[in-house]
């Protein structure tokens, strides 16, 4: 690719007034960022994250202008690390991209090696998008879950913000392992695909009263991925079995926890704070293959929903309004 050639972006800039605007412009190789490893983009995604980002909703942006995009997948083109070669099928998510690096919203990216993963095999570069962070960020829970000792015969796990794109992938996930997986939603109108995807049990936010929670409740869960943190959070961990453990992944209702150590010192309770964007490498790809594997969602093609590059500005308002269901990725190339 020559200097003088010219590529599609989605720029994030900010004016003089501290006004974040998003818009799609003509980029050089000269403009992109420092790296290893030029790819030439196939599919990216649209996080919550990215979707902060795009429109200043969020302090997210670290430095302006950047191009947005958390997460890409695609083809090296070129590379100055041996690990890599030109062909190579890739995929590269969070640390700085797309905050404080040129992200995946781009036809071109070039990132440092040491953020670049080999596609495994199993999986394809829209598979891959449509897993993405928030793949990444549920895969990473169940893992770190069963580390701490979680398994099949400990009894129902809990995933609450169940309609979400990271809540469902984990339903799935862990129901295709073996669990009994119970749903916490605000939405009764998606019972019928959250059963669909693997939940055994639908409970329903409204009918649950988080301002009066015990220090314990009832024990029933032996596990619980938490996205939405908050008195939710705070329920969850006072309803827990013994040794059971949580893994906290969002915080979309609150990042505030008001709880009490009784969870802890009289159940024996773990919880675990799972952070996707700077997870090791070496975790990052333990879970990626068994992401091609074991916890390959049955029912991904279910949450995807795919859009072209014209579309994506207009994309965000969706995930902002919180209207965004499952997965969107966006076909940056064809």
């Amino acid at each position: 690719m020559g200097e003088g050639d010219q590529f599609r972006a989605l720029l994030i800039e900010q004016d003089e007034a501290r006004k974040v605007c998003a818009s799609l412009v003509s980029l050089s190789p000269a403009q992109l960022d420092a790296g290893e490893v030029l790819i030439r983009v196939h599919f990216s995604s649209i996080n919550y994250k990215d979707a902060l980002a795009a429109t200043g909703a969020g302090k997210v942006i670290r430095r302006f202008p950047c191009v947005g995009g958390i997460d890409l997948s695609g083809e090296v083109v070129e590379s100055a690390d041996p690990r890599f070669r030109a062909g190579d099928a890739v995929i590269a998510t969070s640390y700085d991209i797309g905050v404080a690096h040129h992200g995946g919203y781009a036809e071109y990216a070039r990132i440092p090696a040491d953020w670049v993963l080999p596609l495994p095999p199993g999986l394809n570069l829209l598979e891959a998008m449509a897993l993405g962070t928030a793949g990444l960020t549920a895969a990473l829970g169940i893992v770190r879950m069963e580390d701490n000792g979680l398994a099949p015969g400990n009894g129902p796990v809990l995933v609450t913000g169940a309609s979400g794109g990271v809540g469902g992938l984990a339903i799935d996930m862990l129901a295709r392992l073996g669990y009994e997986v119970a749903a916490l939603t605000g939405k009764a109108e998606e019972a019928d695909f959250l059963r669909r995807i693997g939940a055994a049990d639908i409970l329903l936010r409204g009918e649950i009263d988080f301002d009066k929670i015990r220090p314990l409740e009832a024990s029933r869960w032996a596990g619980a991925v938490d996205n939405v943190g908050g008195s939710i959070l705070h329920w969850v961990l006072a309803t827990m079995r013994q040794d059971g453990v949580v893994a906290s992944i969002g915080n979309a209702a609150d990042f505030k926890l008001a709880t009490t150590v009784f969870p802890f010192i009289l159940r024996g309770v773990s919880l675990l704070g799972i952070d996707s964007g700077y997870a090791s490498m070496s975790m990052r790809q333990r879970v990626w293959t068994r992401l091609a594997a074991d916890l390959k969602p049955r029912w991904l093609e279910d949450f995807i929903r795919v859009i072209g590059f014209d579309e994506l500005p207009d994309a965000f308002t969706a995930f902002i309004e919180g209207r965004a269901k499952g997965r969107t990725v966006v076909r940056i190339r064809g």
